[in-house]
This record gives C-alpha cells, structure tokens and sequence, in this order.
C-alpha cells in the first residue's frame, strides 16, 4: 500500500486503539503518520500480543506503530515487545520520570510518556516528564476511580495550553472528533494529534470514514 505524501508542517495524525486490519488500512490511507496498539486488558481497543504482532506486520511502510502500555513492570513490556515490533512506547499510567528514563535505556526505543489535565495544577507534571521522554502526549484527565486512564471520549479546557510551549515534541489527545479538531490545533498551537473513540462508531470500532474526515479536518 502507498501512503499519500505528507505536507511539510502539517499536523500529524495519530489512530489509536487500533484492532483490525481494516482501521490500519483507512488509517494509512487517510494519511495518519502514527497507529496505536493498546496493550491494556481491561480496555475495549485492547489487542493481546500475539494478535499484535499481525497488525503490526500488515502496518505499510511508514506508519510508526506506538505501544500503549499502563504502569508496566519489565515483565510486561518483555511480553509485548519479544512479540511486537514497535516503533514507539506509550507509558499511559503514573509511570514517574524515573521510570519513564529507566525503560528507555532498557529496551532503547522512545517513549511517549502521557499526562492527563484537569486543570492548572496537573501542567507541572509535562514539565516534569519533559526532561526524560521522548514526546509527551496532553490528554484529559480520568476522574478518581475510573476504569480506564484514558480514552474517555470527553475533552479538557484545551485553554490550559495556550500559548505554553516545550521543547520536546508533543501530541493533543482527550474527546477529539472530526467536528472539533480543527479548532483544537488552532487553540492549542498543537502540531500532532491523537484520536480514538472519536473516529469509532461502536467502543473500539473503528469507522473508515470517520478516520478520513479527522484527519482532513486536522491537517487542513
């Protein structure tokens, strides 16, 4: 499969939560640059290792393959990564900067290290991580108690990032829909953005056609 060029300066689109083959060929297709294979069991994206290494196997050249792992020990990672080819290691729990530093000198891949927002006090922790991971990705915060640290659909008060910038690369996540996405990028200044159950028409289903109007509208 040959993936459509992409502008210089564009924003970079990320399909996360992939399960299929299918959401990988619309994601290429559409001109995403990266997948993201959920790693997570109690998740509804979640795909095991073995079904993993599949989809990474049928991902074009091109298209970086991203592993969403929540608080792993190294026995977790061994188990993806022995199985997996990864491009990418996204620590989505409260993986602490030191940890964020010591799985990147074991297994030498970057990480993505995410940090959930709910208001002004959480932006000290992007700081934080910023010295040690690779990108970071800005993502709403989940309420105390709940199931899952991410992917709850609903966005955060995208005003917390204005006019804030790092030096490391960063990715916009949290409640992005074809609709919204554009006036995200704008508020925000983001240059990459990350999406999941707002391309979905069923909790991990991806939609072909959802998939394409995200990142037409992010990358307008």
């Amino acid at each position: 499969m040959t993936r459509p060029p992409v502008s210089a300066g564009s924003v970079a689109v990320k399909i996360c939560g992939i399960t299929d083959e299918a959401g990988i060929d619309a994601a290429a297709e559409a001109g995403a640059r990266y997948i993201g294979l959920n790693f997570f069991p109690p998740s509804p994206r979640y795909a095991a290792p073995e079904r993993a290494a599949v989809l990474a196997a049928h991902a074009p050249l091109g298209l970086a393959k991203v592993a969403l792992l929540v608080d792993p020990d190294d026995a977790a990672l061994d188990v993806v990564l022995d199985v997996v080819p990864i491009d990418m290691i996204q620590l989505h729990g409260h993986e602490s900067p030191e940890r964020v530093s010591e799985v990147r000198a074991r297994y030498g891949l970057p990480v993505m290290k995410a940090i959930g927002l709910a208001g002004p006090e959480d932006l000290a922790l992007l700081d934080a991580h910023e010295a040690v991971a690779d990108q970071l990705l800005v993502d709403t915060k989940a309420p105390p108690g709940a199931p899952l640290p991410g992917g709850t659909g609903m966005p955060f008060d995208w005003s917390l990032l204005a006019g804030r910038k790092w030096r490391k690369p960063w990715m916009l996540a949290g409640g992005l829909k074809p609709e919204t996405v554009a006036e995200a990028v704008r508020l925000t200044g983001a240059r990459q953005v990350d999406v999941s159950s707002g391309v979905e028409v069923a909790r991990g289903v991806k939609d072909a056609d959802l998939i394409r109007a995200f990142v037409a509208a992010a990358t307008a």
